[in-house]
């Protein structure tokens, strides 16, 4: 086995024994190799993916794109002018001492229910400050007048008409203060200028209504009998 017997040298001989030799060596050594791979590949496969990974590391498209819900998006800053224009201005309460506005006064009539045709009643124009301050009002005569109107709405008599008075009275009003001034009806019809005839109107139903300058005051009902 060991001398190789043949009708050639015996340097043939170990060279064939050598090239066999490598051959088988190639062989076994490919076989391992690929049954190597094959079994670390068959590992792999029935491993689960990620397995072998932390389960607490963060993943690469995170350490570099932060997520959305991390990011806190700054708010703008709210705009003072905007604020203050958009909040109701507060309305300043009256002024002591000021002028009473017509907002702030009541305006009433006071008469008899019930009047004699042709007789002369008196009536009371009713100022009175129903704010909670001190008020100053010019009162004047001028500035005074009853109206009496028919059941239709038609002007029947005006205290200013024929005989106007002028006079300067400006108050101060306290709060809930009343000013009551009398006017005298003599019981006959007039009109503004005072030139057509004056008659006594007829029995019916009528009504009084009262002004101070732009104040005017409710209507109070009267009966002429």
């Amino acid at each position: 086995m060991l001398h190789p017997v043949g009708p050639l040298r015996a340097g043939v001989y170990w060279r064939r024994r050598l090239v066999v030799l490598s051959a088988l060596i190639a062989v076994l050594g490919g076989a391992g190799w690929g049954g190597w791979i094959l079994w670390t590949g068959r590992d792999a496969c029935l491993s689960p993916a990620g397995a072998t990974t932390d389960s607490t590391r963060v993943p690469q498209l995170d350490r570099v794109v932060p997520s959305l819900a991390s990011v806190r998006t700054p708010t703008p800053p709210t705009s003072t002018v905007a604020a203050e224009a958009s909040a109701p201005a507060t309305p300043a309460g009256p002024e002591a001492g000021g002028p009473c506005t017509d907002d702030m006064l009541a305006l009433a009539v006071r008469a008899p229910a019930s009047v004699a045709v042709g007789r002369g009643p008196t009536f009371e124009l009713v100022v009175a400050n129903t704010s909670a301050v001190p008020c100053s009002r010019a009162l004047d005569k001028g500035l005074q007048e009853l109206v009496l109107l028919d059941g239709r709405g038609r002007r029947v008599w005006g205290s200013n008409d024929c005989f106007p008075e002028a006079s300067s009275d400006t108050r101060t009003l306290a709060p809930g203060e009343e000013v009551a001034f009398p006017i005298v009806w003599g019981g006959l019809t007039s009109e503004p200028t005072c030139t057509a005839a004056r008659t006594a109107p007829p029995p019916g139903n009528y009504v009084l209504r009262g002004r101070l300058d732009t104040k005017v005051s409710a209507d109070a009902s009267i009966v002429l009998v």
